[in-house]
């Protein structure tokens, strides 16, 4: 399958994109993901024609190429950060890319945990009627504590993290193939 991968900040440095690239290459003979960047892309305005916003409408593109979408999300005071919110309304606001499109959520955070305020919020929003995205239900995978998480190439290092997101993962594998059919 091919699977867009959201990276949901625009830090310099992220523990989300590093699991992003962790989950490409720890799936990479089964799936193909392409890890994407926002941090380029402008702040939401409606009043800014969407069709001259060149680095919104390749990411449309490639998240309506794609058989899902995976969203790396960190958690800045209990919320989703700003940049991934914009992002989000770029793409809701008048594209429809997400619409129908199956997404994935994960997140890592530096407190036990993880994202999961930042997760649910996200739930809600790519919920929302004017996203309409189908957002994997009951399936968390919540990297908390980050800064121990990652050894020194940047793998994952505890076997049961590995495993809750081999789980997460196929789950949403499983849940894509329902949509393809």
């Amino acid at each position: 399958m091919n699977f867009v991968a959201i990276e949901g900040t625009n830090a310099d440095f992220s523990y989300n994109r590093m699991l992003l690239h962790y989950i490409n290459r720890h799936f990479a003979s089964e799936h193909r993901i392409e890890v994407c960047e926002i941090a380029d892309l402008p702040a939401f305005n409606a009043d800014l024609d969407v069709n001259e916003q060149s680095a919104v409408l390749a990411l449309d593109k490639k998240i309506k190429g794609a058989d899902g979408v995976i969203i790396a999300s960190p958690e800045y005071d209990h919320s989703i950060p700003a940049v991934l919110k914009s992002t989000i309304e770029w793409l809701s606001y008048q594209l429809n890319s997400f619409y129908k499109k199956p997404v994935l959520i994960v997140g890592a955070s530096y407190g036990p945990q993880g994202s999961a305020r930042a997760q649910f919020q996200l739930r809600q929003i790519l919920s929302s009627p004017d996203v309409m995205a189908n957002v994997l239900p009951g399936n968390e995978f919540l990297l908390g504590n980050v800064m121990q998480q990652f050894d020194d190439e940047q793998n994952l290092k505890d076997p049961t993290v590995i495993g809750n997101l081999e789980t997460s993962f196929h789950d949403f594998v499983d849940y894509t193939t329902t949509f393809k059919k």
